[in-house]
């Protein structure tokens, strides 16, 4: 593998570029090793994680407690590590405010009994702090995750203040600034709300499971792994980048870091085979942005929606499966197509890994993964099945020297992830401002209605208004806080139109998050085509192609609730999950213009047109697609063979 890695080096000292350019989050202050700095932003990230441990073993604080030392935390990491502008160094501005962060986690935890007993009935000192919390999660907020969610979440206050005079179905009684700040300080139903009581159990427990799965070289694991499997075969590289991209993303949780961790490597070779370098960056992301909807961690959302609708976290799992798999199967064969027209070739398998060497090298560090599955399937809550899973990680770490887990690596890990969970954390405080002003105002069923208003009750329309809230409201944002407005906002308009639940929360949750690949904010693909060298907007338009299925399944599983294992047999879901596949091989088919041989426009069409009749659940749609696709399929075996024979 030494030729790939040596060609690979040129991109890879690009990554941290590529991150702050296009991942805010990316853009903090690096200290140097052993400076006074350094050292209290470990101490504090060390003693968070631990904490969070503490608690995962032995059982969480109360609510508010939990949240606000969590929150408190963060917000002290957020201003030590993120400059106020680009470059700028720490001062005492930074200081006080971090200081403040802490003090506003440091009330609650000394009042917090007399705070519970005050609610409606707020001090001046309890204002004073509710006020401060507010304006110090809102300025980490543009600091770590940009202006655009701190801006929403300050126009959501207004409409608090100003509901009196809102036209028509926005119009609400209007909410007095001591009212205001006590519902977001004082109550578990704003700041310290649903979004960040996720961030504070769920969350911060997975990534840093994920942070010690790097510490032993998981990453390279699945690079390698995926390489050695697919590498070799018809455009191989990006076969690689699907898988791979898949499988962190998962794990990780974040679209733009997954793109630039796997795309380092994949990009550069899918580039030397032969793909465009807007087409490679394309492929990268689509995968990337994938891994946000593939179980068993989709990104950590399956715990939050889980939580939120009361459902085991199983059934969101195991429902959650097929479109995933549709997703990933319509960019693989899309890729495999790509490649077959081009006459694309793998990378030769001599500078491959061996995939029985990498499995012996690294095989045994799925065990902590396959106890995890098996823990949250068989009952064991998310927050002990995370725990254990990290014990387990560094436990059979040390089964290779490899892969071992030192003192130092176990600090560092610790370190690791409650710094890569600080954008998550103060992202869902910013969103608690916002998900708090739609409950107590009620913003959430008035938005609902005016959909179902402006669809006139038809589900089609409904559903494809309800797709571009949920493009609009994903712009920019992390996945889960993405998810929670999403599903807050956008989901009860489905609701109304007797929407299974689970469906319609799957719905918005699936176009929050391709919110990555579409432009003018697409920024899973300008982070692709950042490292791939290409044109950002033709990247994106590239991506939105590729991913064209997760933009189709949705709408899928709405008509077939069977898709998500709804109301079905399991032969009624294999029939489904069949008809399904078969219309997204027949949708890349068309789109790419191969599926034997190069397709005419009329087979392109009657492949398009065959993949519209398959995912349109139905007996008669699914006979005539089928046969429109045997009708391809046949018509183009016929032509390449009679090629053939006349070559001969």
């Amino acid at each position: 593998m030494t030729k790939p890695s040596v060609q690979t080096a040129p991109i890879v000292d690009q990554t941290q570029a590529i991150l702050e350019q296009f991942d805010v989050e990316s853009r903090y202050r690096k200290f140097l090793p052993k400076s006074p700095w350094a050292i209290v932003v470990s101490i504090l990230a060390v003693s968070l994680s631990l904490f969070h441990l503490y608690t995962a073993a032995m059982g969480a604080l109360p609510a508010l407690q939990q949240r606000s030392i969590h929150l408190g935390v963060m917000l002290a990491l957020a201003f030590i590590l993120y400059p106020a502008r680009k470059g700028g160094k720490l001062s005492w501005g930074d200081i006080l405010l971090a200081l403040a962060g802490i003090a506003t986690a440091l009330y609650i935890r000394w009042d917090y009994h007399a705070l519970a007993q005050r609610v409606s009935h707020e001090t001046p000192i309890d204002l004073m702090f509710a006020g401060l919390a507010v304006v110090l999660v809102l300025e980490a907020g543009r600091r770590i995750t940009g202006k655009e969610l701190s801006i929403l979440a300050l126009i959501f206050l207004a409409y608090a203040y100003f509901g009196p005079y809102m036209p028509g179905l926005l119009g609400h009684r209007g909410y007095s600034i001591r009212d205001i700040l006590g519902y977001m300080y004082m109550t578990t139903e704003g700041l310290y709300g649903s979004a960040i009581s996720v961030s504070a159990t769920y969350i911060i427990l997975f990534i840093i499971f994920g942070a010690f799965l790097e510490r032993t070289g998981m990453g390279k694991f699945f690079n390698d792994l995926a390489l050695g499997l697919a590498g070799s075969s018809a455009g191989g590289p990006a076969k690689v980048a699907v898988v791979a991209s898949g499988l962190l993303g998962s794990i990780n949780g974040s679209a733009v870091a997954n793109v630039v961790t796997t795309g380092a490597f994949t990009i550069p070779l899918m580039k030397r085979i032969g793909y465009n370098a807007e087409f490679a960056g394309a492929v990268e992301a689509a995968a990337s942005v994938g891994g946000q909807i593939l179980p068993p961690v989709m990104g950590a959302a399956a715990f939050i929606m889980a939580e939120t609708l009361g459902i085991p976290y199983a059934t969101i799992a195991v429902s959650a499966t097929i479109p995933a798999l549709l997703y990933f199967f319509g960019v693989g064969v899309t890729v495999h197509f790509r490649a077959k027209k081009r006459g694309l070739l793998g990378v030769p398998k001599a500078e491959l890994p061996n995939v029985k060497e990498v499995l012996l090298r690294g095989g045994h560090m799925f065990i902590p993964l396959f106890a995890l599955i098996y823990m949250l399937l068989t009952g064991y809550t998310a927050t002990k099945s995370a725990f254990w899973a990290i014990v387990l990680t560094i436990a059979v770490s040390y089964v290779r020297k490899d892969t071992r887990m030192t003192p130092k690596g176990f600090l560092e890990a610790l370190e690791s992830g409650t710094r890569n969970a600080l954008g998550v954390a103060v992202a869902c405080g910013v969103v608690g401002l916002i998900v708090g002003v739609a409950s107590q105002t009620g913003f959430a069923i008035r938005l609902a209605s005016t959909i179902l208003i402006l669809a006139r009750g038809n589900m089609f329309l409904t559903l494809f208004l309800t797709m571009v809230a949920s493009l609009i409201l994903g712009m920019g944002i992390p996945s889960i806080p993405c998810y929670i407005i999403t599903a807050t906002m956008a989901a009860p308009a489905l609701a109304e139109l007797g929407v299974p639940i689970l469906v319609s929360h799957m719905f918005v949750f699936y176009f929050g998050i391709l919110a990555n690949l579409t432009p003018p904010v697409a920024l899973a693909a300008f982070a692709g085509a950042g490292l791939a060298g290409g044109n950002p907007n033709k990247t994106g338009l590239q991506a939105m192609k590729l991913a064209l299925a997760g933009f189709i399944v949705p709408f899928m599983f709405v008509y077939s609730p069977a898709l998500l294992l709804i109301g079905t047999t399991g032969l009624g879901a294999v029939m489904v999950a069949v008809s399904a596949l078969v219309g997204v091989l027949a949708l890349g088919a068309g789109v790419e213009g191969w599926l034997v041989t190069e397709a005419t426009p009329l087979q392109r069409v009657l492949l398009i047109g065959s993949s519209l009749l398959l995912i349109n659940p139905g007996t008669l749609t699914d006979i005539v697609g089928f046969g429109l696709v045997a009708l391809v399929y046949f018509w183009q075996k016929f032509v390449a063979n009679k090629k053939a024979a006349l070559q001969l």
